[in-house]
C-alpha cells in the first residue's frame, strides 16, 4: 500500500518516464487511499460498459464481453457520459517558477491535469483541455474516449511555458466557446488582476457551469523566506529588483495575503470552489476536490 501512496508525492511523480504513467499511478495511489479519512464514502467506477437493457440496440452489444462473462453488455459512447469537464491550464511564463527542491508550477499543474483527465475518462466523464498564456494556445473539446485521453496527455507532456499572462481574457474566450454546461476546472497561479479574473470566472457561472479554481503556487511565493541579498526578476517583464529580502518581507507577506484572501472571498461569494495548492502538496487533494464537487453535482 505504501508503494501506491508514494505516487501522490510530486517529487516521486516527476521521476516517472511519461505523462500517461504519471497519471495512472497518481490515480491508483489516490484510489488506494479512498477508504481513509477524509475520503471515506467515495467510490470510483472503472468501466467502459453497462449491462444490456430492453430497448438497447443489438448492434451495440460487446460480443467479446459476452463470450467472457456470458452476459450482455453495451459499449459506452461519448453521449452516455456522466459529466462534461473542461480543464483550463495556465501556460504563461510566470508558471515556470520553482524554488529549490520544488517542481515548477507548470509541471505540477500539468501533472494534476493529467491525473484528473485520467480519472474522468475512467469514470466515463468527458474531458477537454485548454492551455493559454496571453491567449488560448490549445483547445480540445470534451470527449470521453481513451484514445482522446492520449491526445490530452501528449499536450500536457510537451507543454512549455509561453508568453505573458492573459488569464482574464483567455477565460472569457473559453466561456464563450462552451455550448453545453459542465464542470470547469482552472489551474493557474492567478497572477492577474483579481477583479478581472473574477469577472471572467463569473462568466462561466452565468452560463450555468460549476467551477473549481485551483490556485497553484510555489511555497516560497507565499513565505518569501529568502535569507540573503537577492535579485528578484519578473519572469514575464524581465524587470529586476535587488534588495535584502528581510527589508520587504513583511510588506510582501501582507500584500500577498490580501491577494489570496481576495480570491478566496470572491470565489466563496460567487459559489465557486477555491483550492490552494502549493507545489509540495500531494496530488490527492486536487483529486478529492474534483470527486467532492462531482458528488454534489450528481
Amino acid at each position: 500500500m505504501q508503494e501506491a501512496f508514494k505516487y501522490l508525492q510530486p517529487g516521486v511523480v516527476a521521476q516517472l518516464s511519461n505523462m500517461e504513467l504519471r497519471a495512472r499511478l497518481v490515480v491508483e495511489g489516490f484510489i488506494t487511499g479512498l477508504h481513509k479519512s477524509p475520503y471515506h464514502g467515495f467510490s470510483v467506477e472503472f468501466t467502459e460498459h453497462r449491462q444490456y437493457m430492453p430497448g438497447d440496440e443489438i448492434k451495440h452489444v460487446d460480443w467479446k464481453a459476452y463470450g467472457k462473462t456470458d452476459r450482455y453488455y453495451i459499449k459506452q459512447f461519448e453521449e452516455e457520459t456522466n459529466l462534461k469537464s473542461y480543464l483550463i491550464l495556465d501556460g504563461s511564463r510566470s508558471m515556470d517558477y520553482a524554488s529549490d527542491g520544488q517542481l515548477r508550477k507548470i509541471e505540477y499543474a500539468s501533472y494534476v491535469a493529467a491525473a484528473l483527465s485520467y480519472l474522468m475518462v475512467e469514470q466515463r466523464d468527458a474531458v477537454g483541455l485548454t492551455i493559454y498564456d496571453e491567449q488560448v494556445r490549445v483547445s480540445l473539446p470534451p470527449r470521453a474516449t481513451k484514445s482522446y485521453l492520449k491526445q490530452i496527455l501528449k499536450e500536457l507532456e510537451t507543454l512549455k511555458p509561453g508568453n505573458t499572462t492573459g488569464t482574464a481574457q483567455s477565460l472569457h474566450a473559453v466561456a464563450e466557446r462552451i455550448k453545453r454546461r459542465g464542470l470547469v476546472i482552472v489551474l493557474s497561479d492567478l497572477f492577474d488582476d483579481p477583479r478581472q479574473v473574477m469577472t471572467a470566472l463569473k462568466h462561466f457561472r452565468h452560463k450555468g457551469n460549476e467551477v473549481i479554481v485551483m490556485q497553484v503556487l510555489d511555497p516560497m511565493e507565499r513565505s518569501f523566506a529568502f535569507g540573503t541579498d537577492a535579485v528578484f526578476r519578473d519572469m514575464e517583464t524581465g524587470e529586476e529588483l535587488m534588495t535584502q529580502p528581510w527589508h520587504i518581507q513583511k510588506a510582501y507577506r501582507d500584500s500577498f495575503s490580501t491577494f489570496l484572501e481576495t480570491y478566496k472571498r470572491e470565489c466563496r461569494e460567487n459559489a465557486i470552489d477555491y483550492v490552494l495548492l502549493d507545489t509540495a502538496t500531494p496530488f490527492d487533494k486536487a483529486l478529492f476536490e474534483y470527486l467532492n464537487k462531482r458528488k454534489r453535482i450528481h
